[in-house]
C-alpha cells in the first residue's frame, strides 16, 4: 500500500479538527455571553474544552481501537500547550497572568498532573480511574462557573449592565441567532468525530509503514496537530491583548485534557488502557516537570519574552531527544549531556533569580 492516502489522510484530518474546533469555539463563545461569563472563565471553560475537542475526539477514537496514539496525544498536547503556544505567545507578547490563576488553577492543573501520573504508574489506566476524572472536572467546571457569575452579575450592577459581547454583538442580538450557535457548536462536533478517525487511520499507517511507534506518533505529530485550535487562539488572543484568554486557555485544555480526556478514554475503552513504559518513565515525568515550571514562571504575574524562548528552547530539545532515541543515533549521549550539565542548571539559576525578583518587587510594593 502506498503513503499516498494516509497521507492525505493526515492533511484532511488536521484540516478538519481545526475547522471544526474553530466552529465549536466560535459557537460555544457566543453562548457563553448569553450566560455572562468573564473573559478569563471563558478561556479555562468554553475556549479551553472547545480547542481540546480534537484531543477528546483523537484520543476516545483510539482507546475505542487500544490504539497507543490516545495517551501519546494527551501527553504530548499538554507538554506542547504549555513549552510551544505560551513560549511563542510570550515572545510576541509578554504575557499578563491573572491572581486566580496563580492562587487556584495552576496548582489544581500541578496537582491533576501528578495525580494521574500516580494512578498509571501500575502500567494501566482503567474505567474506575477514568470516572474519577471526569467528576473532578465536572465539580471544578461547576464551581468556577458559578463563582464568576456571582462576580460577574455583581460587576454588571455596578457598571449598569453595560458588558460588551464577542464580534460587537448586543445581547438580544445574541439571543436571536441562539439556533445559528447551536448549529456551530453541533457542526463542529460531527466534524471533529468525522476528521479524528481519518486523522488516526492515516497516523496508524503512516507509523506501520515507516515504523515508528504510535506512541512517537501521537506524542509528535498527533500532539501538535490537535493542538493547532489552541494555537491560533492563543497567539490571536495574546495579540488582541485578551490575555486572560490566551493564558487561560492553556491552563483549562491541560486541565480538560487531563481529566475528561483520559477520563472519557479510560471509561470508553473495552480493557484498561495500556500505559507504556517509554511514555510511563520519560514522558509523564516531562509533563509533570512541565506543570510544576508553570509555578515559579507565573508567580511573578507575568511571562515575559526571554521565558517564553525558554518555553520554546526546552520543546524543540524535547523533540530532538525524541527523534534521537527513536532512531538510535549516537549523538543522543552527548545531546542528554548537554543538557543536564548545561542547559537545566542554567534554567534552575535563571527561575531562581527570576523569583527572587518577583518576592523583592512585592515587598517593596505599597
Amino acid at each position: 500500500m502506498t503513503l499516498f492516502w494516509p497521507i492525505v489522510a493526515i492533511i484532511a484530518g488536521l484540516a478538519g479538527l481545526t475547522l471544526g474546533g474553530d466552529f465549536l469555539v466560535r459557537g460555544a463563545e457566543r453562548l457563553a455571553f448569553l450566560f455572562r461569563i468573564s473573559p478569563l472563565v471563558v478561556g479555562l471553560t468554553v475556549v479551553a474544552f472547545g480547542t481540546s475537542a480534537p484531543e477528546a475526539a483523537v484520543t476516545v477514537q483510539a482507546a475505542w481501537i487500544g490504539s497507543e496514539i490516545g495517551v501519546g496525544n494527551v501527553v504530548g498536547s499538554n507538554i506542547f500547550n504549555i513549552l510551544f503556544i505560551l513560549g511563542l505567545s510570550a515572545t510576541l507578547v509578554p504575557l499578563v497572568v491573572s491572581s486566580q490563576l496563580i492562587r487556584r488553577d495552576v496548582p489544581l492543573m500541578v496537582v491533576c498532573s501528578i495525580a494521574v501520573y500516580l494512578a498509571v504508574l501500575n502500567g494501566t489506566w482503567g474505567r474506575t480511574e477514568g470516572a474519577v476524572a471526569v467528576v473532578v472536572l465536572l465539580a471544578y467546571t461547576i464551581w468556577i462557573v458559578r463563582s464568576a457569575r456571582r462576580e460577574t452579575m455583581l460587576e454588571t450592577a455596578a457598571k449598569n449592565n453595560s458588558v460588551d459581547s464577542p464580534d460587537g454583538l448586543t445581547e438580544s442580538r445574541s439571543t436571536g441567532i441562539v439556533f445559528v450557535d447551536l448549529a456551530y457548536v453541533v457542526g463542529g462536533l460531527a466534524l471533529l468525530i468525522v476528521a479524528s478517525r481519518v486523522l488516526i487511520w492515516g497516523s496508524v499507517e503512516v507509523a506501520r509503514a515507516w515504523q515508528i511507534s504510535e506512541l512517537v506518533i501521537g506524542l509528535t505529530i498527533i500532539a501538535a496537530g490537535t493542538s493547532l485550535p489552541e494555537v491560533v487562539t492563543s497567539i490571536v488572543a495574546s495579540l488582541r491583548g485578551q490575555r486572560d484568554i490566551a493564558v487561560g486557555n492553556i491552563v483549562g485544555s491541560n486541565l480538560f485534557n487531563l481529566l475528561f480526556v483520559m477520563g472519557l478514554a479510560g471509561v470508553v475503552s473495552p480493557n484498561p488502557l495500556s500505559i507504556p513504559d517509554k511514555a510511563l518513565w520519560f514522558d509523564f515525568p516531562i509533563m509533570v516537570v512541565v506543570a510544576i515550571a508553570c509555578l515559579p514562571i507565573f508567580f511573578d504575574g507575568k511571562i515575559n519574552r526571554w521565558e517564553g524562548f525558554l518555553f520554546l528552547f526546552y520543546y524543540v530539545a524535547y523533540v530532538v531527544y525524541m527523534i534521537l532515541n527513536e532512531s538510535g543515533s549516537g549523538y543522543l549521549s552527548p545531546f542528554t549531556k548537554m543538557l543536564y550539565f548545561f542547559a537545566v542548571p542554567l534554567t534552575l539559576l535563571t527561575l531562581a533569580l527570576s523569583i527572587r525578583s518577583a518576592i523583592s518587587r512585592k515587598r517593596i510594593a505599597p
